[in-house]
Protein backbone atom coordinates (compact mmCIF):
# COMPACT_ATOMS: atom_id res chain seq x y z
CA UNK A 1 0.00 0.00 0.00
CA UNK A 2 1.41 3.40 -1.00
CA UNK A 3 0.97 6.06 1.69
CA UNK A 4 -1.52 8.80 0.72
CA UNK A 5 0.49 11.65 2.26
CA UNK A 6 2.34 12.77 -0.94
CA UNK A 7 -1.00 12.78 -2.75
CA UNK A 8 -2.47 14.91 0.04
CA UNK A 9 0.43 17.37 -0.28
CA UNK A 10 -0.27 17.47 -4.03
CA UNK A 11 -3.88 18.38 -3.28
CA UNK A 12 -2.78 21.22 -1.01
CA UNK A 13 -0.49 22.56 -3.74
CA UNK A 14 -3.25 22.42 -6.33
CA UNK A 15 -5.55 24.41 -4.05
CA UNK A 16 -3.04 27.29 -3.86
CA UNK A 17 -1.38 27.00 -7.29
CA UNK A 18 -3.54 29.57 -9.06
CA UNK A 19 -3.17 32.29 -6.46
CA UNK A 20 -1.12 34.75 -8.48
CA UNK A 21 -0.70 37.55 -5.94
CA UNK A 22 2.66 38.89 -4.86
CA UNK A 23 5.94 39.14 -6.76
CA UNK A 24 9.46 37.73 -6.63
CA UNK A 25 12.07 39.68 -4.64
CA UNK A 26 13.16 42.24 -7.23
CA UNK A 27 15.68 44.11 -5.08
CA UNK A 28 18.18 41.25 -5.50
CA UNK A 29 18.87 40.68 -9.24
CA UNK A 30 19.55 36.95 -8.88
CA UNK A 31 16.27 36.42 -6.99
CA UNK A 32 14.39 38.65 -9.43
CA UNK A 33 15.21 36.08 -12.14
CA UNK A 34 13.53 33.23 -10.22
CA UNK A 35 10.73 31.29 -11.90
CA UNK A 36 7.57 32.52 -10.11
CA UNK A 37 5.67 29.33 -10.98
CA UNK A 38 7.79 27.05 -8.79
CA UNK A 39 5.72 25.36 -6.10
CA UNK A 40 6.72 22.55 -3.77
CA UNK A 41 5.99 21.15 -0.33
CA UNK A 42 7.57 18.60 1.99
CA UNK A 43 6.88 17.10 5.39
CA UNK A 44 9.27 15.15 7.61
CA UNK A 45 8.18 13.39 10.80
CA UNK A 46 10.37 13.12 13.87
CA UNK A 47 10.47 9.37 13.13
CA UNK A 48 12.34 10.14 9.90
CA UNK A 49 9.61 9.66 7.29
CA UNK A 50 9.96 12.22 4.50
CA UNK A 51 7.15 13.07 2.06
CA UNK A 52 7.15 15.67 -0.71
CA UNK A 53 5.27 16.96 -3.74
CA UNK A 54 5.64 19.47 -6.55
CA UNK A 55 9.00 21.10 -7.31
CA UNK A 56 10.71 19.24 -4.48
CA UNK A 57 14.13 18.91 -6.17
CA UNK A 58 14.49 22.58 -7.11
CA UNK A 59 17.29 24.29 -5.18
CA UNK A 60 17.00 27.83 -3.83
CA UNK A 61 18.89 29.88 -1.26
CA UNK A 62 17.89 29.79 2.39
CA UNK A 63 18.02 33.54 2.95
CA UNK A 64 16.39 34.43 6.31
CA UNK A 65 15.33 30.82 6.89
CA UNK A 66 18.91 30.27 8.06
CA UNK A 67 18.40 32.66 11.00
CA UNK A 68 16.76 30.34 13.58
CA UNK A 69 19.27 27.57 12.91
CA UNK A 70 22.29 29.83 13.32
CA UNK A 71 20.68 31.19 16.49
CA UNK A 72 20.37 27.60 17.70
CA UNK A 73 24.06 27.01 16.92
CA UNK A 74 25.04 30.14 18.87
CA UNK A 75 22.97 28.95 21.84
CA UNK A 76 24.65 25.56 21.58
CA UNK A 77 28.15 27.06 21.49
CA UNK A 78 27.72 29.90 24.02
CA UNK A 79 24.60 29.32 26.10
CA UNK A 80 21.53 31.49 26.52
CA UNK A 81 22.92 34.13 28.87
CA UNK A 82 25.86 35.09 26.67
CA UNK A 83 23.78 35.17 23.51
CA UNK A 84 21.02 37.14 25.22
CA UNK A 85 23.56 39.71 26.41
CA UNK A 86 23.93 40.68 22.72
CA UNK A 87 20.53 39.86 21.18
CA UNK A 88 17.07 40.12 22.73
CA UNK A 89 14.17 37.67 22.46
CA UNK A 90 11.16 39.96 22.06
CA UNK A 91 9.05 40.42 18.92
CA UNK A 92 9.83 43.67 17.15
CA UNK A 93 6.66 44.39 15.22
CA UNK A 94 8.95 45.82 12.54
CA UNK A 95 10.19 44.86 9.10
CA UNK A 96 13.09 42.37 8.88
CA UNK A 97 15.63 45.04 7.81
CA UNK A 98 14.53 47.87 10.09
CA UNK A 99 17.33 50.15 11.34
CA UNK A 100 16.48 49.85 15.02
CA UNK A 101 18.00 48.63 18.30
CA UNK A 102 16.83 48.55 21.92
CA UNK A 103 16.90 52.05 23.37
CA UNK A 104 18.48 51.09 26.68
CA UNK A 105 21.30 48.70 25.75
CA UNK A 106 21.39 48.98 21.94
CA UNK A 107 20.96 45.24 21.44
CA UNK A 108 19.03 44.02 18.39
CA UNK A 109 15.48 43.17 19.46
CA UNK A 110 15.59 39.49 18.39
CA UNK A 111 17.67 37.12 16.24
CA UNK A 112 15.08 36.90 13.43
CA UNK A 113 15.56 40.45 12.12
CA UNK A 114 18.70 41.24 10.11
CA UNK A 115 20.47 43.19 12.84
CA UNK A 116 20.01 40.35 15.31
CA UNK A 117 20.91 37.68 12.77
CA UNK A 118 24.19 39.39 11.86
CA UNK A 119 25.06 39.72 15.54
CA UNK A 120 24.42 36.02 16.11
CA UNK A 121 26.40 35.01 13.01
CA UNK A 122 29.45 36.91 14.29
CA UNK A 123 29.53 34.63 17.35
CA UNK A 124 29.82 31.39 15.39
CA UNK A 125 33.15 29.56 15.51
CA UNK A 126 34.49 32.16 17.96
CA UNK A 127 34.47 35.94 17.75
CA UNK A 128 38.03 35.91 16.36
CA UNK A 129 37.17 33.60 13.46
CA UNK A 130 37.88 34.74 9.91
CA UNK A 131 35.17 34.96 7.28
CA UNK A 132 36.14 31.78 5.41
CA UNK A 133 36.47 29.65 8.55
CA UNK A 134 33.18 30.91 9.99
CA UNK A 135 31.26 30.36 6.75
CA UNK A 136 32.64 26.83 6.36
CA UNK A 137 31.72 26.04 9.96
CA UNK A 138 28.17 27.21 9.28
CA UNK A 139 27.94 25.32 5.96
CA UNK A 140 29.04 22.05 7.57
CA UNK A 141 26.55 22.52 10.41
CA UNK A 142 23.63 23.20 8.05
CA UNK A 143 24.69 20.15 6.03
CA UNK A 144 24.47 17.98 9.16
CA UNK A 145 20.97 19.30 9.82
CA UNK A 146 19.93 18.49 6.24
CA UNK A 147 21.66 15.11 6.16
CA UNK A 148 23.53 15.91 2.95
CA UNK A 149 26.36 18.16 1.78
CA UNK A 150 24.97 21.63 1.07
CA UNK A 151 26.67 24.20 -1.15
CA UNK A 152 26.71 28.00 -1.34
CA UNK A 153 25.38 29.95 -4.32
CA UNK A 154 28.15 32.50 -4.83
CA UNK A 155 26.33 34.18 -7.73
CA UNK A 156 23.39 35.00 -5.48
CA UNK A 157 25.77 36.16 -2.76
CA UNK A 158 27.56 38.52 -5.18
CA UNK A 159 24.19 39.78 -6.44
CA UNK A 160 23.07 40.57 -2.90
CA UNK A 161 26.34 42.25 -1.96
CA UNK A 162 25.89 44.68 -4.86
CA UNK A 163 22.74 45.93 -3.10
CA UNK A 164 23.76 45.56 0.55
CA UNK A 165 23.73 49.20 1.63
CA UNK A 166 21.03 48.65 4.25
CA UNK A 167 22.75 45.63 5.80
CA UNK A 168 26.03 47.58 5.77
CA UNK A 169 24.26 50.37 7.62
CA UNK A 170 23.08 47.85 10.20
CA UNK A 171 26.60 46.43 10.57
CA UNK A 172 28.12 49.89 11.08
CA UNK A 173 25.44 50.68 13.64
CA UNK A 174 26.19 47.42 15.49
CA UNK A 175 29.94 48.18 15.46
CA UNK A 176 29.27 51.68 16.75
CA UNK A 177 27.67 50.21 19.88
CA UNK A 178 30.28 47.41 20.26
CA UNK A 179 27.68 44.72 19.57
CA UNK A 180 29.92 43.17 16.89
CA UNK A 181 33.70 43.42 16.60
CA UNK A 182 34.33 42.47 12.97
CA UNK A 183 34.75 44.93 10.15
CA UNK A 184 31.28 45.83 8.86
CA UNK A 185 32.01 44.55 5.35
CA UNK A 186 33.25 41.22 6.73
CA UNK A 187 30.14 40.88 8.89
CA UNK A 188 27.83 41.48 5.92
CA UNK A 189 29.88 39.14 3.72
CA UNK A 190 29.62 36.31 6.29
CA UNK A 191 25.91 36.82 6.81
CA UNK A 192 25.19 36.99 3.06
CA UNK A 193 27.14 33.79 2.38
CA UNK A 194 25.18 32.08 5.15
CA UNK A 195 21.91 33.20 3.52
CA UNK A 196 23.15 31.94 0.13
CA UNK A 197 23.28 28.31 1.23
CA UNK A 198 21.28 26.24 -1.27
CA UNK A 199 18.54 23.83 -0.19
CA UNK A 200 15.48 22.05 -1.54
CA UNK A 201 12.08 22.07 0.12
CA UNK A 202 12.84 18.51 1.30
CA UNK A 203 16.01 19.76 3.00
CA UNK A 204 13.99 22.40 4.82
CA UNK A 205 11.46 19.84 6.06
CA UNK A 206 14.26 17.63 7.43
CA UNK A 207 16.08 20.59 9.02
CA UNK A 208 12.82 21.70 10.64
CA UNK A 209 12.10 18.19 11.87
CA UNK A 210 15.51 18.20 13.59
CA UNK A 211 14.37 21.17 15.69
CA UNK A 212 11.01 19.50 16.32
CA UNK A 213 12.87 16.34 17.37
CA UNK A 214 14.85 18.03 20.11
CA UNK A 215 18.04 18.30 18.07
CA UNK A 216 18.32 14.73 16.81
CA UNK A 217 18.42 14.57 13.01
CA UNK A 218 15.49 12.23 12.34
CA UNK A 219 16.98 10.46 9.29
CA UNK A 220 20.68 10.14 10.20
CA UNK A 221 20.03 9.84 13.94
CA UNK A 222 22.85 12.28 14.75
CA UNK A 223 22.41 14.35 17.91
CA UNK A 224 23.26 17.89 16.78
CA UNK A 225 21.56 20.26 19.23
CA UNK A 226 20.41 20.06 22.85
CA UNK A 227 16.67 19.81 23.47
CA UNK A 228 16.67 23.08 25.47
CA UNK A 229 18.28 24.88 22.53
CA UNK A 230 15.54 23.60 20.22
CA UNK A 231 12.84 24.64 22.66
CA UNK A 232 14.21 28.19 22.94
CA UNK A 233 14.68 28.51 19.18
CA UNK A 234 11.13 27.39 18.41
CA UNK A 235 9.79 29.74 21.07
CA UNK A 236 11.51 32.71 19.42
CA UNK A 237 10.29 31.53 16.00
CA UNK A 238 6.73 31.48 17.29
CA UNK A 239 6.89 35.13 18.39
CA UNK A 240 9.21 36.68 15.81
CA UNK A 241 9.76 34.29 12.90
CA UNK A 242 7.20 35.95 10.65
CA UNK A 243 8.32 39.52 11.46
CA UNK A 244 5.55 42.10 11.81
CA UNK A 245 2.96 39.46 10.89
CA UNK A 246 4.03 37.04 13.65
CA UNK A 247 1.05 37.60 15.95
CA UNK A 248 -1.49 37.12 13.18
CA UNK A 249 0.42 34.05 11.96
CA UNK A 250 0.34 32.33 15.35
CA UNK A 251 -3.36 33.10 15.77
CA UNK A 252 -4.34 31.83 12.31
CA UNK A 253 -1.77 29.09 11.64
CA UNK A 254 -0.31 28.30 15.06
CA UNK A 255 2.95 26.76 13.86
CA UNK A 256 6.40 28.19 14.79
CA UNK A 257 7.71 29.28 11.40
CA UNK A 258 10.36 31.16 9.42
CA UNK A 259 10.28 32.57 5.92
CA UNK A 260 12.89 33.64 3.40
CA UNK A 261 12.74 36.08 0.47
CA UNK A 262 13.68 33.38 -2.05
CA UNK A 263 10.24 31.85 -1.40
CA UNK A 264 10.96 29.23 1.23
CA UNK A 265 8.80 28.81 4.32
CA UNK A 266 9.25 26.27 7.09
CA UNK A 267 7.47 25.35 10.28
CA UNK A 268 7.89 22.99 13.21
CA UNK A 269 5.41 21.11 15.33
CA UNK A 270 7.40 20.13 18.45
CA UNK A 271 7.67 16.39 18.93
CA UNK A 272 5.89 15.63 15.67
CA UNK A 273 7.17 17.02 12.38
CA UNK A 274 8.74 19.69 10.22
CA UNK A 275 6.96 21.22 7.22
CA UNK A 276 8.26 23.34 4.34
CA UNK A 277 6.95 24.99 1.19
CA UNK A 278 8.62 26.76 -1.71
CA UNK A 279 7.02 29.40 -3.92
CA UNK A 280 8.92 32.57 -4.92
CA UNK A 281 6.07 35.10 -5.04
CA UNK A 282 6.14 37.25 -1.88
CA UNK A 283 3.61 39.42 -0.10
CA UNK A 284 4.39 42.88 1.27
CA UNK A 285 5.80 41.36 4.48
CA UNK A 286 8.34 39.29 2.52
CA UNK A 287 6.54 35.95 3.01
CA UNK A 288 5.64 33.51 0.24
CA UNK A 289 2.02 34.15 -0.83
CA UNK A 290 1.22 30.57 -1.82
CA UNK A 291 3.36 29.20 1.00
CA UNK A 292 1.34 31.11 3.59
CA UNK A 293 -1.93 29.84 2.11
CA UNK A 294 -0.61 26.27 1.98
CA UNK A 295 0.37 26.47 5.66
CA UNK A 296 -3.08 27.76 6.57
CA UNK A 297 -4.66 24.77 4.81
CA UNK A 298 -2.21 22.32 6.38
CA UNK A 299 -2.89 23.73 9.84
CA UNK A 300 -6.66 23.69 9.42
CA UNK A 301 -7.08 20.37 7.62
CA UNK A 302 -4.44 18.44 9.55
CA UNK A 303 -5.21 19.94 12.95
CA UNK A 304 -1.64 21.20 13.44
CA UNK A 305 -2.31 24.43 15.33
CA UNK A 306 -0.03 24.43 18.37
CA UNK A 307 -2.89 25.53 20.61
CA UNK A 308 -5.33 22.89 19.36
CA UNK A 309 -6.72 20.77 22.20
CA UNK A 310 -6.35 17.50 20.27
CA UNK A 311 -2.57 17.71 19.90
CA UNK A 312 -1.84 14.95 22.39
CA UNK A 313 0.67 12.31 21.43
CA UNK A 314 3.30 9.98 22.85
CA UNK A 315 1.49 6.60 22.96
CA UNK A 316 2.44 4.13 20.21
CA UNK A 317 -0.71 4.10 18.01
CA UNK A 318 -0.44 0.39 17.11
CA UNK A 319 -0.76 -1.78 20.22
CA UNK A 320 -0.34 -5.07 18.34
CA UNK A 321 -1.09 -6.84 15.09
CA UNK A 322 -2.81 -10.20 15.55
CA UNK A 323 -3.41 -12.79 12.84
CA UNK A 324 -6.54 -14.93 13.30
CA UNK A 325 -7.14 -17.39 10.47
CA UNK A 326 -7.39 -15.26 7.31
CA UNK A 327 -7.75 -11.94 9.17
CA UNK A 328 -5.09 -9.43 10.27
CA UNK A 329 -6.38 -7.37 13.20
CA UNK A 330 -4.49 -4.10 13.75
CA UNK A 331 -5.27 -3.04 17.32
CA UNK A 332 -4.99 0.73 17.76
CA UNK A 333 -4.78 2.86 20.89
CA UNK A 334 -4.69 6.46 22.07
CA UNK A 335 -5.49 9.58 20.04
CA UNK A 336 -5.79 9.26 16.27
CA UNK A 337 -4.40 12.54 14.92
CA UNK A 338 -2.14 13.17 11.92
CA UNK A 339 1.02 11.84 13.57
CA UNK A 340 -0.71 8.68 14.77
CA UNK A 341 -2.35 8.01 11.41
CA UNK A 342 0.92 8.61 9.55
CA UNK A 343 2.71 6.18 11.85
CA UNK A 344 0.01 3.53 11.37
CA UNK A 345 0.05 3.79 7.57
CA UNK A 346 3.84 3.76 7.47
CA UNK A 347 4.10 0.71 9.73
CA UNK A 348 1.44 -1.18 7.79
CA UNK A 349 3.74 -1.00 4.77
CA UNK A 350 6.34 -2.97 6.75
CA UNK A 351 4.01 -5.86 7.61
CA UNK A 352 3.91 -8.62 5.04
CA UNK A 353 0.20 -9.22 5.39
CA UNK A 354 -0.94 -12.36 3.59
CA UNK A 355 -4.39 -12.56 5.20
CA UNK A 356 -7.42 -11.88 3.03
CA UNK A 357 -8.90 -9.38 5.44
CA UNK A 358 -7.48 -6.38 7.36
CA UNK A 359 -9.38 -4.91 10.30
CA UNK A 360 -8.57 -1.80 12.30
CA UNK A 361 -9.64 -2.25 15.92
CA UNK A 362 -10.64 1.08 17.53
CA UNK A 363 -11.67 -0.45 20.86
CA UNK A 364 -8.78 1.21 22.75
CA UNK A 365 -8.84 4.50 20.83
CA UNK A 366 -9.93 7.55 22.84
CA UNK A 367 -10.57 10.12 20.08
CA UNK A 368 -10.21 10.45 16.31
CA UNK A 369 -9.81 13.89 14.75
CA UNK A 370 -10.83 14.70 11.20
CA UNK A 371 -7.44 14.33 9.50
CA UNK A 372 -6.75 11.07 11.39
CA UNK A 373 -10.10 9.67 10.25
CA UNK A 374 -9.56 10.82 6.66
CA UNK A 375 -6.08 9.31 6.44
CA UNK A 376 -7.11 5.97 7.96
CA UNK A 377 -10.08 5.67 5.61
CA UNK A 378 -7.82 6.47 2.67
CA UNK A 379 -5.38 3.81 3.83
CA UNK A 380 -8.19 1.27 4.03
CA UNK A 381 -9.43 2.27 0.59
CA UNK A 382 -5.97 1.68 -0.89
CA UNK A 383 -5.77 -1.70 0.83
CA UNK A 384 -9.15 -2.58 -0.67
CA UNK A 385 -7.81 -1.64 -4.11
CA UNK A 386 -4.82 -3.89 -3.42
CA UNK A 387 -7.22 -6.84 -3.01
CA UNK A 388 -7.87 -6.97 0.75
CA UNK A 389 -11.25 -7.05 2.42
CA UNK A 390 -11.29 -4.17 4.87
CA UNK A 391 -13.15 -3.31 8.05
CA UNK A 392 -13.11 -1.82 11.50
CA UNK A 393 -13.98 -2.88 14.99
CA UNK A 394 -15.57 0.33 16.23
CA UNK A 395 -17.76 -0.28 19.29
CA UNK A 396 -17.94 3.42 20.22
CA UNK A 397 -18.67 4.52 16.63
CA UNK A 398 -15.68 6.84 16.44
CA UNK A 399 -15.79 6.64 12.63
CA UNK A 400 -19.15 8.24 12.01
CA UNK A 401 -18.49 9.62 8.54
CA UNK A 402 -18.11 6.51 6.37
CA UNK A 403 -17.67 8.19 2.97
CA UNK A 404 -14.28 7.42 1.48
CA UNK A 405 -12.28 9.62 -0.89
CA UNK A 406 -13.59 7.84 -3.98
CA UNK A 407 -17.14 8.75 -2.98
CA UNK A 408 -18.19 5.24 -2.02
CA UNK A 409 -19.97 4.58 1.25
CA UNK A 410 -18.38 2.16 3.67
CA UNK A 411 -21.12 -0.34 4.42
CA UNK A 412 -21.90 -2.31 7.54
CA UNK A 413 -22.10 -6.03 6.89
CA UNK A 414 -23.55 -8.63 9.25
CA UNK A 415 -22.33 -11.60 7.23
CA UNK A 416 -20.03 -14.12 8.81
CA UNK A 417 -17.03 -12.86 6.84
CA UNK A 418 -17.18 -9.51 8.66
CA UNK A 419 -17.85 -10.67 12.22
CA UNK A 420 -15.31 -11.20 14.97
CA UNK A 421 -16.35 -11.80 18.57
CA UNK A 422 -19.76 -10.36 17.84
CA UNK A 423 -18.55 -6.91 16.74
CA UNK A 424 -20.11 -5.43 13.63
CA UNK A 425 -17.56 -4.55 10.98
CA UNK A 426 -17.40 -2.69 7.71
Amino acid sequence: MQTPIPFYLDEILEKVRYQDGGAVADYIPQLAAANPSYLGAALCTTTGHLYSAGDDEEEFTMQSISKPFIYALALQEYGLEEVRSLVGMEPSGEAFNELSLNRDDHRPVNPMINAGAMTVTQLINGVDSGVDERVEHIRKYLSRLAGRDLTIDYQTCDSELEHAERNLSLAHMLRNYDIIQDDAHDAVMTYTLQCSTKVTVKDLAVISATLANGGTQPITGEKILDADVCRLTQAVMSSAGMYDGAGRWMAEVGIPAKSGVSGGLLGTLPGQLGIATFSPRLNTEGNSVRGVEAFKLLSQEMGLHLMATDQRYGVAPIREVEIIDDTAIVRLQGVMNFSAAESILYRLEDYEITAEQVLLDFSQVTTVNRIGRTMLKEGLRRMREAGFKIGVIDPDELIKDRTMRDGTQVRRDDTEDFMIEGEELW
